[in-house]
């Protein structure tokens, strides 16, 4: 690497050393990591209400989406001192560890940090620690709808709107965002009423009965085809969602993005609910974030 392509910078009065600014991470849209980093900057304020306090685990693609990626969960050993972390426990680890120290991103330097890592992507779970990095119960609720094929997002959307219905009815407000990917997900605050993937799991078999044609809740995916899956393991707090507003390493820098209920309501196309960083930078500026839960 040339000393031409580090440039270091202050963020927050952090010291920081960019590197690779003009390396192409999306191939068909040129869009590189200085556009990258340049979004989570932007995107900051709204993004990391959903980051702090949660143990990260980042996607990271060091030669673009095109090329080889990596899932990182343990803070590599030259993350900065200033950036918090949890030493957590690692059952099942695929590489035997005991515990993982998960980075806490809760300031724009660290978030600037993971991009220069080419972390397009943050995944986190629904839980987070406390100040002395102890795990908390699940504060969140998550459904991941997942479309299979011929279906698309249109039929989730669908499918989001019986589930909204159902939540409400238990007195719980759900809010959608799309996956950034082919699907979306719903998201409601968390009461700690029961353990979440069994209340999860019982709705998701609830709607797979009353509507068999449409709706499947088991992973098998020779039951998927033209149905929408709904994935209610993703409340097992070993497992991660894609963060709201994070980046997708599809073909273009798509993002996971928080919607109105009414483009739930009237989507038509999956088009419609494609949303790429610059589009999701307008919307911060026309709704503020979506998904408060104010």
């Amino acid at each position: 690497m040339s000393p031409a392509s580090k440039v270091p910078v202050r963020v927050d009065g952090r010291e920081l050393v960019l590197s690779n600014l003009d390396k192409v991470l999306y191939p068909e849209s040129g869009f590189t990591k200085a556009e990258v980093i340049d979004y989570y900057s932007r995107i900051a304020p709204v993004l990391l209400p959903h980051l702090e306090g949660r143990p990260l685990t980042v996607k990271r693609f060091p030669n673009g989406v095109e090329g080889m990626s990596f899932f990182e969960k343990n803070a590599p050993e030259h993350t900065p001192g200033w950036v918090r972390r949890a030493r957590l426990p690692a059952p099942g680890s695929t590489k035997d560890r005991d515990t993982i120290d998960f980075a806490l991103i809760d300031d724009l330097p660290g978030l600037v940090y993971y991009a220069n890592l080419a972390a397009l992507e943050l995944h986190v779970p629904q839980w987070r620690v406390d100040g002395e990095g102890r795990a908390l119960p699940p504060d969140t609720l998550v459904f991941d709808l997942d479309p299979g094929p011929p279906a698309t997002i249109v039929e989730c959307c669908e499918v989001a709107l019986m589930l909204r219905e159902v939540l409400s009815a238990d007195g719980l407000e759900a809010r959608p965002k799309t996956s950034g990917s082919k699907g979306m997900q719903l998201y409601a605050a968390w009461d700690g009423r029961e353990e979440p993937s069994a209340y999860a799991k019982r709705l998701a078999q609830a709607l797979a009965k009353r509507h068999p044609e449409r709706i499947v809740s088991v992973m098998a995916k020779k039951q998927r085809p033209g149905k929408v899956f709904i994935d209610w393991s993703q409340n097992n707090p070993a497992k991660t969602t894609v963060a709201p507003y994070s980046l997708r390493a599809r073909t273009r820098p798509t993002v996971s993005t928080p919607l109105l209920w009414k483009e739930v309501e009237r989507c038509e196309s999956p088009e419609d609910l494609v949303f790429t960083s610059s589009d999701v930078l307008a919307r911060m500026e026309k709704h503020g974030d979506l998904f408060s839960r104010a």
